[in-house]
């Protein structure tokens, strides 16, 4: 331990892989649970939802060549849950919380580590690698490897899956927020000059916002067999990897097939962002005006 009580370098390293390992090794585990209890499964991307696809959706913790480091690929699908399966499901859940939790210690604490996670764990399981040789997929995605498996509570009599495509971030900026940000990209650049010239003639307390178009998603409708506790019907979620339901029966629940793309335009009616500005008001920044 260093003398400020920090745990060193090598110490958050070796933790973060012993998290890794765990975390591999439950999630084959969590496949072997669910292949030998016969239960279905089912994919949107593909025909076949066996074994080898789940364990492929659930080990996917790879930066494919090209990929944004923001983006995250989604393996959609729905799988009829034991009780033996949902233990496994949790406990894989928990080793994941806890991978990003010190994750997130080490981003804060040693930044200049990240990289070498991102290229020496992978390394760790040669039954993960070796089979990527040659396929540009050498790097980890982190945020690929914590991201939860989605479960529901209880059984669910059906589930309704469909693309959500308009989901956006609003963020309130000040102006002097916007006046940094506009700065700190270059500001010799003859587009920069005019959209710090057009700040400057509005007033100081003008709130304005900043807009993130999010990547289209997919969103589950759950309805349950049985109103929950608190007399709960139904719920929504965001679903990126395959569904758990739990299943006495050993069935799938009645579902859908969405369309195979999201839908090019805005499929629900605009909200918040009704009140903003058609165009940017600072387009290097995605910054708009309120009306």
């Amino acid at each position: 331990m260093s003398s400020d009580g920090q745990r060193p370098e090598y110490r958050l390293l070796a933790e973060l892989e012993a998290l890794f390992d765990r975390l591999v090794e439950e999630t084959d585990a969590l496949v072997a649970t669910w292949q030998a209890s016969g239960a279905p499964a089912w994919s949107f991307e593909h025909d076949t939802a066996d074994a080898a696809w789940l364990r492929q959706a659930l080990l996917d913790v790879w930066y494919q060549d090209g990929q944004d480091g923001r983006a995250t690929r989604s393996h959609v699908g729905l799988v009829a849950a034991n009780e033996a399966v949902m233990e496994a499901v949790t406990r894989v859940n928990a080793t994941k919380k806890a991978f990003a939790a010190l994750l997130a210690e080490i981003r804060s604490e040693v930044p200049s580590l990240i990289p070498e996670i991102k290229a020496v764990l992978p390394f760790r399981h040669p039954a993960l690698h070796d089979h990527l040789r040659g396929t540009g997929l050498a790097r980890l995605h982190l945020k690929q490897c914590w991201r939860a498996i989605p479960m529901a509570e209880a059984p669910v009599a059906r589930v309704r899956l469909a693309w959500y495509a308009s989901g956006r971030s609003i963020k309130r900026l000040t102006v002097r927020e916007a006046e940094q940000k506009l700065l700190a990209l270059d500001s010799e650049a003859p587009h920069v000059r005019i959209q710090l010239r057009q700040l400057a003639g509005i007033p100081d307390g003008e709130p304005l916002a900043q807009v993130q178009t999010q990547a289209p998603l997919m969103r589950a409708n759950l309805f349950y067999r049985e109103p929950l506790e608190d007399g709960r019907t139904r719920r929504a979620m965001n679903i990126a990897l395959p569904l758990f339901v739990p299943s006495p029966d050993g069935r799938l629940p009645d579902h859908n097939r969405p369309p195979a793309h999201p839908p090019a335009t805005r499929t629900r009616a605009r909200r918040r962002d009704e009140r903003l500005e058609d165009n940017a008001f600072l387009p290097s920044l995605r910054v708009y005006r309120y009306r």
